[in-house]
């Protein structure tokens, strides 16, 4: 969410992530709430949070009863300002601020907790926004991602590649579990949580999902066409399944936590 080209198009996608099912909540979100919540020192009474590429805030928001500061960062104009839309709907104060996430206008050791959640695949440097994502967090506090899973099977991962590319052009990758690892261990993150997870057990149809995302019908048609003539195994290994006419996506991510040396 950091290129030029990829705010304007989450700007024009705004309304559709306020609304969307896949962002509002999931089991990832649910997941992370839980294992930062059984901590006490993971979320002080006074905590403050930061949510990088925070879109339309859902990340955020679903800490407001638990910290006392929420600033949420995004390029993309209209995501911020849907963000404050839905924390004005619920009474809840918050600032935004206008920026990639590779380069945070926001001072050293500031955060409780900085986390980002379905973002970080579309950074133009991941490693560069793990290392502002720690730096703006305080010695002994946590950085989590949530983001879509890459595959440790090169034919597997190269697939689900294609897949995201035709979902969203400004996809870049999804990082392996161990990818994550070594980029949290580089900034000075001990990691204490790594876990697969996902958005949508049940699944999503292909539509919605690109409804969500405004794919268009090319890349729609495209999607369609690459999943019914993938070998079974693909689809079995990516849990899409096939049903009454229709494929459903579960949107793999990948949980991630750590604590700032």
């Amino acid at each position: 969410m950091n290129t030029p080209d990829s705010a304007r198009r989450f700007d024009g996608n705004a309304a559709r992530y306020a609304s969307s099912e896949l962002h509002r909540s999931s089991p990832s979100l649910q997941r992370l709430n839980e294992i930062l919540r059984s901590h006490e020192d993971w979320l002080p009474a006074d905590a403050s949070l930061c949510d990088v590429a925070c879109g339309t805030g859902n990340l955020a928001l679903s800490f407001a009863d638990r910290v006392t500061r929420i600033v949420g960062v995004d390029p993309a104009p209209k995501m911020l300002a849907a963000f404050e839309a839905a924390a004005r709907e619920r009474g809840v104060h918050i600032e935004t601020i206008a920026s990639r996430a590779e380069s945070i206008p926001l001072g050293d050791a500031t955060f409780d907790l900085v986390a980002s959640r379905l973002a970080p695949h579309h950074f133009t440097d991941v490693r560069a926004a793990v290392g502002e994502m720690a730096r703006i967090t305080k010695r002994g506090g946590r950085v989590a991602v949530i983001d879509l899973a890459g595959h440790e099977d090169p034919a597997i991962d190269a697939f689900n590649h294609r897949l995201e590319v035709l979902h969203d052009p400004t996809h870049g990758r999804s990082l392996r579990a161990r990818e994550w690892r070594e980029l949290f261990e580089s900034a000075g993150l001990e990691v204490e949580t790594l876990e697969p997870t996902c958005e949508r057990p049940q699944g999503i149809s292909v539509a919605r999902w690109c409804e969500v995302a405004a794919s268009g019908p090319d890349n729609e048609t495209a999607i369609r066409a690459a999943l019914s003539t993938a070998d079974p195994s693909l689809l079995r290994a990516l849990d899409i399944r096939a049903e009454a006419g229709e494929f459903f996506v579960t949107s793999r991510t990948t949980l991630i936590a750590g604590r700032k040396v």
